[in-house]
């Protein structure tokens, strides 16, 4: 099966939560990877989605030493409508 990667940054504009993660994650920029599927047998290329991976900063906050977490891609983008979101 042919796959593929997309990799885009995201900013957060303040700290926000995400589940599976017991602490609050600092404003910034995060590099999220998608991974998809091409799908077989349609005349037309088409994927479907397999992952989604947001990339996080150690426990000391230094990005080259990362973490990673697999995420729901419907979590991410409530967590970024919430980071627009005025009080």
């Amino acid at each position: 099966m042919t796959s593929r990667t997309t990799s885009k940054t995201i900013t957060f504009k303040k700290p926000f939560a995400l589940k599976g993660l017991d602490d609050e994650l600092p404003a910034g920029d995060y590099i999220v990877d998608t991974d998809e599927d091409l799908i077989q047998g349609v005349s037309f290329n088409a994927y479907r989605r397999v992952s989604t991976i947001i990339y996080l900063p150690d426990a000391s906050g230094n990005s080259v030493l990362s973490r990673s977490l697999t995420i729901a891609p419907d979590e991410l983008d409530a967590a970024l409508k919430r980071d627009t979101e005025t009080i």
